[in-house]
């Protein structure tokens, strides 16, 4: 982005702080929803990449947004989908622990298992709670097909070493007419920030391998890494793929597209306290990457700066880094069209998914606060801000 988007005006925010676009969350919204009315899938907010619950009235059904529900990755996840987003509630992990299970019960209305082993020990836990209780708990089974997408190794849950996802080897190993009583759908997920035909290229793996067992499943969820709402996104593949799916196997369809849900909808509004020459310029902000935008190290990618240009492109390059004391703390090199100076506003991109959840008071640095904006109505709410009682009350 070349400039500010409109109504956008970074002094008014504190800094540091990340800035959610409640106009631009709807557009991804109405964006997901038109693929629902259209193929009849259901679309869930994964919360392990977006769990900022000020803005769940713009997506939640319950409360007049598109989407079914929130899938969870954890108990605290599934009790802030139950508590906050009200609708259908599915939970997923690599394991689950005896105590996970029994508050996830209470929570829940969709549990996908990571194994053999974890759906066999389970089972009579949940038909039992279920019979005391009078609630029906959906069961299934998470699938690696072994069919790599990502590129990087990390974020690929097909990878050779990837712990996600039961292999047809360890099913081919079970009886499963026995096995797969209570299970009434496939879970799998292949996709990092890809485009639908990389989902098309699994489907035909997931037919190949599993194709014996579709027929038996109600349902079949698409798993994440869907980026739906980019610019450049073949939604026409994507409805043909989940019509095709349905009508072959009389299943339906969930997607749980945690990225595209808020894509291009955050900002994180930060200062450059200092600037120093190193083997060249460097400009230390008021924030950090290890803790404030950990995927800059993790993935690692550099995010863009509003107004910034590539090394060497605009007339004066730096290098920009954290105020942390992690010496690998840098975000990257940009270039400007003037020097930085003490007090000026640099404006990262992208900032809503993948970062609230994910940071850190490492160094006991403070988090960013947090704030809503709506750029068509230019109405600023302040969220959440960070002290001193945050960081100690997380240790003891």
């Amino acid at each position: 982005m070349k400039s500010y988007p409109k109504n956008f005006a970074p002094h008014a925010f504190p800094s540091p702080c990340f800035v959610t676009d409640l106009a631009k969350l709807r557009d991804n919204a109405n964006i997901l929803d038109s693929i629902q009315k259209r193929t009849g899938a259901k679309i869930l907010l994964a919360l392990k990449g977006f769990a900022q619950w000020a803005c769940f009235d713009v997506l939640s059904r319950s409360m007049n947004g598109p989407l079914y529900g929130a899938c969870a990755s954890s108990v605290d996840e599934a009790r802030l989908a139950k508590e906050e987003f009200r609708g259908e509630v599915h939970a997923f992990a690599a394991a689950f622990s005896d105590q996970d299970m029994q508050e996830l019960l209470t929570l829940c209305d969709h549990i996908t298992f990571n194994s053999v082993q974890q759906w066999k020990k389970f089972r009579p836990v949940i038909q039992k709670y279920c019979a005391e209780n009078g609630k029906e708990i959906v069961c299934g089974l998470r699938i690696n097909p072994e069919h790599s997408e990502g590129a990087v190794p990390i974020y690929d849950p097909c990878d050779p070493s990837s712990r996600l996802g039961i292999r047809l080897r360890d099913l081919e190993k079970e009886t499963l007419d026995e096995l797969l009583v209570g299970i009434t759908g496939l879970h799998f997920h292949t996709l990092c920030e890809q485009n639908s035909d990389a989902l098309a290229r699994t489907l035909t793996v997931i037919e190949e391998k599993f194709g014996h067992i579709l027929p038996s499943m109600n349902w079949v969820n698409f798993g994440g890494g869907h980026h739906i709402t980019r610019d450049d996104y073949d939604i026409e593949l994507l409805c043909s793929c989940i019509e095709r799916i349905q009508s072959t196997y009389k299943v339906s369809v969930y997607l749980e597209p945690g990225e595209a849900v808020a894509l291009k909808a955050g900002y994180l509004v930060t200062t450059v306290l200092d600037t120093i020459v190193a083997d060249m310029p460097t400009a230390i902000i008021d924030s950090s990457a290890s803790c404030h935008m950990p995927d800059v190290l993790e993935m690692p990618y550099r995010p863009e700066i509003i107004g910034a240009g590539e090394d060497g492109e605009k007339k004066y390059s730096y290098r920009v880094a954290g105020k942390s004391c992690l010496a690998g703390d840098v975000i990257g090199v940009y270039s400007f069209d003037k020097p930085l100076e003490e007090g000026d506003k640099l404006v990262f991109e992208d900032m809503a998914i993948y970062s609230m959840v994910k940071t850190t008071t490492f160094n006991g640095l403070r988090l960013p606060s947090i704030v809503v904006w709506d750029s068509e109505t230019n109405i600023i709410r302040s969220c959440k801000d960070f002290s001193y009682t945050n960081f100690r009350n997380r240790l003891s």
